[in-house]
Order: C-alpha cells, then structure tokens, then sequence
C-alpha cells in the first residue's frame, strides 16, 4: 500500500511539473534573452559566448566556444521554474552583475576561475533562481547585458 501511495504522489508532481512546462510561454524567455534555446525534455538551455573578449593564455588565444560559453537553462519545477547558469565575467564585471542579481532576487551560488593565468582574467558565476520563466529571465538578464554577454 505504500509503494502505491508514493507511486501516485510521485505521478501527481511529474503531471504537475508537465502541465507547468506546456503553460510557459518559451517564446517570451528566448525574446527576453534574445536568442532560442536548445530544449531537451523540459529544460530550455540559452549559451551567452562572450565573444566580445580577446583571450590569450600563455600567448595562446581562447576561443570562446573553448572556455568563454556562459550559459542558463531552465527547468520547470515544482509549479514555478527554476534557471541554473554559469556566466563568464571580468574582474571588473563581478561586483556590478552580482550586485544587480542578488537586487533582482537572482541567487549567487559560486564565483571562480577555469583559466589560471589568463588575459585579460576571466571568472564564472554561477547563478540560481525560482520562479515564472520569463520573469526570471528578465530579472537574470539585465545583469548579463552589463557584461556584454551577446
């Protein structure tokens, strides 16, 4: 009997979350962003290469697909959706986009570097947030246009 009960509650919250992911509007989130999402199942993932930045290392340049790609995805969950991403910042960009997060209700959850010895330096904030999709997009995108992610 309790295998059935977990069975069915487990059902009800996978209709739910599916139900929740027919009802987002998707073409409101790529407009707010500016680009198309790559979907697999229900998770929408946006990349932001900063293709705006000359990297060397060691005198080698970095193309930005190589370590430069920042991203988002977004997964409905729970009756609200939840973004996951991982920006590509200067140091000089750190302060003001995280400022302007956590002021849009946009948590931080990590701030670190891939590129050891890079230039100029690049760092990779990692972000978490909940709610409706497109709000959330809103919210995580005006920080991301400071960077000049494009």
């Amino acid at each position: 009997m309790r295998a059935l009960t977990i069975m069915a509650m487990s059902t009800i919250v996978t209709m739910s979350t599916l139900a929740h992911a027919q009802e987002t509007d998707w073409k409101k989130v790529d407009e707010t962003l500016g680009r198309s999402a790559t979907v697999t199942d229900d998770v929408h993932r946006y990349g932001f290469p900063r293709s705006d930045l000359q990297v060397t290392l060691d005198g080698v340049t970095i193309k930005p697909a190589l370590a430069l790609g920042g991203w988002t995805a977004f997964k409905p969950m729970h009756g609200e959706t939840m973004v996951m991403g991982d920006l590509v910042l200067r140091e000089t960009e750190i302060n003001p986009v995280m400022a302007k997060m956590i002021e849009n209700g946009i948590d931080i959850t990590a701030v670190h570097n891939h590129i050891l010895r890079s230039n100029p330096a690049t760092f990779y904030m990692h972000i978490l947030g909940h709610g409706d999709a497109a709000k959330i997009g809103r919210r995580s995108a005006r920080p991301w246009r400071r960077a000049k992610h494009r």
